[in-house]
């Protein structure tokens, strides 16, 4: 039988992911090799510098600033508090002396007799990087973090917005047709992961924010929504640090779009379930796909596993460009031979749509999913 390789949005029961947790700066990683972590657990640490405050204590105090070493209440490497007095210049027969108070908490870094100046660093920063994921930690990258490993549920989506969340899963449709309109969201989903169907309205989106959702999962919205909600056009390099209060993540892409049923069907099936979520979205070199992941512990198929990203007669597909965007079929036939279209001679699939319509589709417009 013929075949072909094709990227693949993984829409998986049960498949085995690795997750790179990783410090921006070196730092302490917190746990071993072996560990089992939770999705909100601390797995490394680091401290990121404070702050600098310059401060012109010469020009302040009125003084010279080779007496400005003199003149220092506070030495250098010295810890100090806001409001407090760090420096007094000698007044005038000991009368009339000008202090200065320190703008903030920190530590005097330096002291200059030549420029005056005097350095104020700020408390450092902590930063935590947490597992993410209920796992294994399976590897450890020194003084940067780790590697955590599971079984999981995954759903990956199309694009999204906002970072990464963890939250119980509640969907609040009937159908993957159903819009998610304001109306369906709740006080009783603060916290939660909530799956709509084929649309979200800025409307829907607003409510969300207001009463503590952490994630949407819909079919499609539209880009004016997107832009509306955030106040602002989106970028096209990588999306997932918007500040919105909100993740927000698309199955099928822009538009009113029915999310796919066998989508919809794993996702319901795992309601009430803890998941981690992240809309962070790149559609360049790096993809980097939104995504829903649910720990199972499931069994794998390793030899399905080793399949990915084949293209065969009866993958699931979906259709990424125009004329057929959105659409989801099953492929019926890889014609051996290049088809001439528009843009030139291309290798196509048959695809049979989940409306009966047989269309032919250059290869490199269709999407495998996968549905492990």
């Amino acid at each position: 039988m013929g075949h072909a390789y094709t990227p693949g949005l993984k829409v998986t029961r049960a498949t085995v992911i690795r997750k790179e947790r990783r410090l921006p700066i070196s730092g302490e990683v917190l746990v071993s090799v072996g560990d089992s972590v939770t999705a909100t657990q601390v797995v490394a640490r680091a401290n990121l510098p404070g702050n600098v405050i310059p401060l012109n204590v010469a020009g302040r105090l009125g003084i010279q600033p080779n007496e400005v070493p003199d003149a220092m209440l506070a030495k250098q490497g010295e810890a100090i508090g806001k409001g407090e007095v760090i420096a007094r210049s000698k007044g005038i027969m000991g009368l009339l002396k000008t202090t200065l108070k320190a703008p903030a908490d920190g530590v005097i870094e330096s002291v200059s007799a030549i420029t005056g100046q005097v350095i104020l660093r700020e408390p450092p920063i902590p930063i935590e990087v947490k597992a993410y994921i209920d796992g294994k930690v399976v590897e450890i990258k020194k003084n940067e973090g780790v590697v955590v490993e599971n079984t999981v549920s995954l759903v990956q989506g199309i694009f999204g917005i906002g970072g990464e969340a963890i939250g119980e899963i509640a969907v609040v449709v009937d159908s993957p047709d159903q819009d998610l309109a304001p109306q369906l969201i709740s006080e009783n989903h603060r916290g939660k992961v909530v799956i709509g169907g084929s649309f979200v309205s800025t409307e829907a989106m607003r409510r969300a924010v207001e009463l503590g959702v952490i994630c949407l999962v819909v079919g499609g919205t539209d880009d004016y929504n997107l832009k509306e909600f955030l106040g602002y056009d989106i970028g096209v390099a990588i999306t997932g640090q918007e500040r919105a209060g909100l993740t927000v993540i698309l199955t099928e892409g822009f538009g009113r779009l029915r999310m796919a049923a066998k989508t919809f069907e794993l996702l319901k099936s795992l309601e009430g379930k803890a998941a981690s979520v992240n809309g962070a979205t790149q559609i360049r070199a790096g993809v980097i796909r939104p995504e829903i992941i649910v720990p199972t512990g499931l069994p794998i198929d390793e030899e399905r596993i080793q399949d990915e990203g084949v293209l065969e007669k009866g993958t699931l597909v979906r259709v990424i460009r125009e004329p057929y965007f959105g659409a989801i079929g099953k492929v019926v036939g890889l014609p051996p031979e290049p088809r001439v279209i528009v843009t030139g001679k291309v290798r196509v699939a048959e695809l049979e749509l989940e409306n009966g319509e047989r269309v032919i589709v250059p290869r490199a417009n269709l999407e495998r999913i996968e549905t492990l």
